[in-house]
């Protein structure tokens, strides 16, 4: 196993870190690796907001609800942006057809998407510990107020670089046969109930055993409670207010 499936194979989610900054050299590596990530047709239709502002990044801890959203090394914001496209050309009906299309969107969300993962294994190479935040879109519409984001820009998510205060168990992935299907979808449903009823037995003994937090629940019941609650459902009118997914 080479060092570069290690690293992936080791990530954890970290949320609690020293108040040791990123250097501006490591900031650098970060985007331009995240930049080296693959992009549909050369768009690159992503911009990453670094938030150095200290009473900004509280406001955007407020709205995450969570600390480390603050108390980080570097906080990256990663935004869907289709606004230098339509800058950039020549702004006709068509152009802004194509950009306000459901397809551009998933386009500047995948890219977006590519480019942090890109971004969180060059962190976690350097030894720097990461963790998503898609709870920036608890009120998507302040974030997009306090980072200044024109049209055809919304935030996606942020990402938590730095250095580890501590070190958390790694919490268990569903089972290869449940993610990885041969040829076409897997619908032999009691095939796959007993695949996730036994990933429920391991997860409930991750939680039972874990340092921290410990509690009594499995994957199944996370998702029901999950999905029993509406949540973030301004967010879609939010999108198209923005000239986004329209079509």
């Amino acid at each position: 196993m080479n060092e570069t499936i290690q690293t992936i194979l080791n990530h954890r989610s970290i949320r609690k870190f020293t108040n040791q900054q990123l250097s501006k050299e490591q900031i650098q590596f970060i985007v331009k690796a995240a930049q080296q990530a693959s992009t549909s047709s050369y768009v690159m239709a992503y911009t990453i907001i670094g938030v150095t502002d200290e009473e900004k990044k509280a406001q955007l801890a407020t709205i995450s609800g969570q600390s480390y959203v603050k108390e980080n090394g570097h906080l990256f914001v990663f935004c869907a942006d289709l606004y230098r496209i339509y800058e950039h050309t020549s702004k006709s009906t068509t152009v802004q057809k194509g950009l306000q299309s459901t397809e551009q969107f998933i386009v500047a969300t995948i890219d977006a998407a590519l480019a942090a993962q890109n971004a969180s294994l060059a962190a976690e190479s350097m030894g720097l510990g990461i963790c998503f935040i898609g709870s920036l879109r608890n009120d998507i519409r302040k974030t997009n107020d306090i980072l200044q984001l024109p049209e055809y820009v919304i935030p996606l998510f942020g990402l938590a670089v730095g250095y580890p205060a501590k070190n958390y168990e790694q919490k268990p992935r569903l089972p290869f046969d449940v993610i990885y299907h041969e040829n076409g979808y897997d619908n032999d449903l009691q095939r796959q109930k007993q695949l996730i009823k036994k990933f429920d037995e391991e997860i409930s003994s991750y939680y039972t055993t874990r340092t921290e937090n410990k509690r009594t629940d499995t994957w199944t019941d996370q998702m029901r409670r999950k999905y029993s609650k509406l949540i973030r459902m301004d967010v879609s009118d939010f999108v198209h207010h923005k000239k986004l997914n329209k079509k």
